[in-house]
């Protein structure tokens, strides 16, 4: 492919594994981004064993083997703790590989490295009469390009000259990302499922963990975020309790103690213990959190039968909590999926099905199928004339 001239807009992960892709198949490809510079910005990234597979076929196996958890099964809670199911990865991936996880920056580090791109710079304009493509560059400079690849992100040039330049809107869920000090036993991807909120904890190294929770709703919450985050998780077991009391106030992980070791300074005190975390913030740093983000959510369930939308389940329980989040007079709340980002892998609330056809009697010996069914079915009210 001598002579083909590809332009890649955006050095994320995904602008970085294609160049090194098209390295290897010979394509001198152009990358550019439009940052001056890189932070350490970036929480965890889950990597099952086909994304753990391409990142060897980039030749960053053992690299990025080196540097990760590995992630053995995936764990779905309530939000009280009891287990709901516990899915092995050697059983869904077989002979494929490990699932892994680890700090995002280390992976854009490992990607970066040796690839030559340019810092800086993005695009102003794109025309394509013919054939090739005509590029104008923000510094006013143009080139000929046979491709132009958009991996510029959620909010991309290339999407808005080229496809649609309408901004994204938020659909229904909002979402908050951090790190925190990783917790004993906390081994594996594991997610807290409550009613419309959900609280997922991925270790990505022997003293790191990653936090991803998300609600419902497309308004962004005012206030302190480690607060608002504190309200809205109140009633989830551990270890969300703890890892929330490590954030300080106005996010970030508190820093570590004179011993070199990560602790949780009490959130219930008086001046003196106010006084403390001042002090403590103002000679460690207090971070910030990842930020609230809307995301698209999954539809919202129906309430269960004899339950009423942010009341009463029946006759039994507490009242519910407005917002829908807090503790349930049920110790099974009924999972609501989300799509943690982080690379974590999309899960779906799964229902057994009825089975009906399993459990009818044969139309010989109960009289006919309809009235057999109706016996078998107790949730189908039947209505009474009355005489």
């Amino acid at each position: 492919m001598e002579g083909v001239r590809v332009l890649i807009v955006g050095a994320g992960l995904a602008g970085l594994a294609l160049a090194r892709a098209l390295r290897q198949a010979g394509v001198g490809a152009e990358l550019i981004e439009r940052q001056a510079g890189w932070d350490a910005g970036g929480t965890g990234i889950y990597l099952p064993a086909n994304g753990v597979r391409a990142l060897a076929a980039l030749g960053l196996g053992d690299a990025v083997a080196a540097a990760a958890v590995r992630i053995p099964s995936q764990r779905l809670l309530t939000h009280r703790g009891r287990l709901l199911a516990e899915i092995g990865m050697g059983d869904v991936w077989g002979d494929l590989g490990t699932c892994l996880a680890l700090p995002r920056a280390s992976l854009h580090r490992m990607l970066r490295d040796g690839v030559p791109l340019r810092l800086g710079r993005t695009i102003r304009a794109l025309e394509q009469v013919d054939r090739p493509v005509r590029v104008t560059f923000d510094d006013g400079a143009s080139g000929e390009y046979d491709l132009v690849v958009g991996a510029d992100g959620l909010r991309s040039t290339v999407r808005r000259l080229v496809v649609d330049d309408r901004p994204p809107v938020p659909v229904g869920q909002l979402s908050w990302r951090f790190l925190a000090p990783r917790p004993a036993g906390a081994a594996t991807w594991s997610a807290m499922l409550g009613r419309d909120a959900t609280f997922l904890t991925l270790p990505i190294g022997e003293e790191s963990i990653y936090c991803y929770a998300d609600v419902g709703g497309t308004a962004t919450p005012s206030g302190d975020p480690v607060a608002v985050l504190r309200e809205r998780f109140a009633g989830f077991a551990a270890p969300v309790p703890e890892l929330l009391d490590r954030l300080a106030p106005g996010g970030g992980p508190r820093g570590p103690d004179r011993g070199g070791r990560r602790r949780a300074l009490g959130t219930r005190g008086g001046g003196a213990d106010r006084r403390r975390r001042a002090r403590h913030v103002a000679e460690h740093g207090a971070g910030r959190l990842a930020g609230v983000r809307g995301r698209a959510g999954a539809r919202r369930l129906p309430p269960r039968r004899g339950q009423r939308r942010g009341g009463r389940r029946g006759a039994r329980g507490p009242q519910a909590r407005a917002d829908g989040v807090g503790p349930r007079a049920d110790a099974s709340p009924r999972p609501h999926p989300r799509p943690p980002a982080g690379g974590a892998e999309p899960r779906a609330a799964v229902r057994r099905p009825a089975d009906v056809p399993d459990r009818l009697p044969s139309a010989a010996g109960a009289g006919g199928g309809r009235a057999a069914a109706r016996r078998q079915r107790p949730w189908r009210h039947r209505s009474r004339r009355r005489a």
